[in-house]
């Protein structure tokens, strides 16, 4: 009789059962590779976000052994692979946040909800939210994206990038500050 192994709720208990039971690690890609491919994609389009995240899990499984299982939650280290990867494809974003600048703002909707949002002021200026990302330093880029688009804490970040948490906060001061300078230093967010 084969039995399956109980589902563990820690991603370190993951990576340490995979050490010995390399299926354990299958369970991290279930939890996380939806949310990596939503965070790439925004950055580099739906191409080659596939492709990033399959080698994004092909990087962790083949260093598991060094993650440092003292942190429980696994998604920082995947993210920091993950935007290693992304550094390399840095000329493609860059040409991406171009391209969107360019791009006209897209009429379809999928629901009211979608159309009021639509609407409103950060719709009118993804263009310039656009040329803003693509002129930032890199480094600024990655922080603020992280947290923007990969809804990580800034100690998270820090653990990612492998900086520490000050450098994460300088970092995503100076974006957000350059990039509301781009929009005229208006918030497009937030209601007039």
């Amino acid at each position: 009789m084969i039995t399956q192994p109980a589902v563990r709720g820690v991603d370190s208990e993951l990576v340490s059962a995979s050490w010995s039971d390399p299926e354990a690690f299958a369970e991290l890609f279930d939890r996380y590779s939806a949310m990596l491919y939503r965070y790439v994609s925004k950055r580099l389009g739906p191409g080659p976000a596939e492709d990033l995240v399959g080698e994004t899990f092909l990087i962790a499984f083949s260093k598991r052994r060094s993650y440092d299982l003292s942190y429980p939650d696994a998604r920082p280290w995947l993210f920091g692979i993950l935007t290693k990867l992304v550094a390399r494809h840095h000329r493609s974003e860059a040409t991406r946040y171009r391209a969107l600048l360019r791009a006209p703002v897209e009429a379809e909707v999928e629901s009211p909800a979608d159309r009021v949002a639509a609407g409103v002021s950060a719709q009118a200026v993804r263009g310039e939210l656009a040329g803003a990302l693509a002129a930032l330093p890199a480094k600024d880029r990655d922080v603020l994206l992280l947290i923007a688009w990969g809804d990580l804490t800034y100690e998270e970040v820090a653990r990612a990038l492998g900086i520490p948490v000050g450098t994460v906060r300088s970092r995503l001061n100076r974006g957000r500050r350059k990039v509301r300078a781009a929009l005229g230093d208006t918030n497009p967010m937030e209601e007039e």
